[in-house]
């Protein structure tokens, strides 16, 4: 075979020894990148255990009134009672009727799917569950999973156990959306908020500026229930959210989970019948209030809608405070208690 006419190549040593470091460089540049963003994708499930002393804002349970009237005052705006009369008459109780703020839940919403930052804990870290913030164009959105944890924080400490308002339940976690379809999926979220469909629309989402300022101003309007004030809309029930501020976007998908499971006939309103809590499909999103326990403690509570211009600044910071890490918060649920105090007859 002759092999003159093929083409021949010659080993050119210049050209190898420029090349190979900078191949060299670009690969090492290249996977110590890929390592530094996958750190920045996923949080740290890392934080403090749950301490009801010090993380509760203790002054948010205020104020407590009987008949109607403030015995104990409170900066923090509260709801009126709507009773007509003081006196209440339940079963074979006869009494004052009583109202104040109970510290019933925790909400958690974790970045890591299975973080349960509350104690601190994780169960794995499946990434296709995982949240997420995403930014530019066509629109700017984040998304969050939930964790929902029974708190009867009176009975987990042994106080006004005698109380009949109190529910007798202790510790424990009663939700986790990573087994939700519906929670990851906005198509799947219609099926339980059918309605969504008729407030998707420039008129009744303009009606939520008048939400939004009742909200920071004072407490948000029952009446407008498919906005969160400044928090925008609260359809789809889902964990997607757009993105205007982290901090407040979480705060959000925790009203979200509030409404979802009053939409699920699981969280009961309180406050809204002296003698005993009801099962309501539309939320009374001003018999709730919201405080950020992790990763930094708030010294206060907000209603839903309250602008995160007011209260989130240095609520996230970007390294470990006091042993929790960023971008997994859980906020403590303070919803309103109604109830009859007397004496059996």
């Amino acid at each position: 075979m002759d092999t003159s006419s093929l083409p021949r190549f010659k080993h050119n040593r210049g050209f190898w020894s420029h090349t190979l470091p900078c191949l060299l460089i670009f690969c090492c540049t290249f996977c110590s990148g890929l390592v530094f963003w996958t750190n920045l994708c996923h949080a740290v499930c890392r934080s403090d255990f749950f301490n009801p002393i010090t993380d509760i804002c203790w002054q948010c349970i205020f104020p407590v009134r009987m008949g109607g009237i403030d015995v104990i005052g409170s900066d923090i705006d509260s709801p009126s009672d709507n009773v007509g009369n003081g006196l209440c008459l339940c079963g074979n109780t006869l009494g004052i009727s009583t109202s104040f703020w109970e510290p019933a839940r925790i909400i958690e919403t974790v970045k890591d799917p299975y973080c349960f930052n509350l104690i601190g804990a994780s169960l794995g870290n499946e990434a296709f569950l995982g949240g997420s913030t995403q930014v530019g164009e066509p629109k700017a959105s984040m998304f969050a999973q939930v964790h929902y944890y029974l708190l009867n924080v009176w009975s987990f400490l042994d106080l006004f156990l005698d109380l009949p308002c109190l529910e007798p339940t202790g510790f424990d976690v009663a939700y986790i959306t990573e087994v939700d379809p519906t929670w990851n999926d906005d198509l799947l979220a219609f099926i339980l908020n059918p309605e969504a469909i008729l407030f998707g629309n420039p008129v009744l989402q303009m009606a939520c500026m008048a939400d939004s300022v009742a909200s920071n101003i004072s407490t948000p309007i029952d009446a407008l229930f498919w906005c969160m004030g400044s928090w925008g809309s609260a359809y789809p029930l889902a964990g997607h959210k757009g993105n205007d501020d982290y901090i407040q976007d979480n705060a959000a998908v925790a009203a979200k989970m509030i409404y979802k499971l009053t939409r699920e006939l699981v969280l009961w309103d309180t406050a809204s019948n002296v003698c005993g809590a009801v099962m309501w499909p539309i939320w009374q999103k001003s018999h709730y209030r919201l405080q950020i326990m992790k990763p930094v403690r708030d010294t206060t509570c907000h209603p839903i809608g309250r602008s995160g211009l007011i209260w989130s600044s240095m609520k996230n910071p970007p390294f470990t405070a006091s042993g929790n890490a960023s971008d997994n918060f859980d906020w403590v649920m303070f919803r309103k208690k109604l109830c009859c105090v007397g004496w059996s007859l």
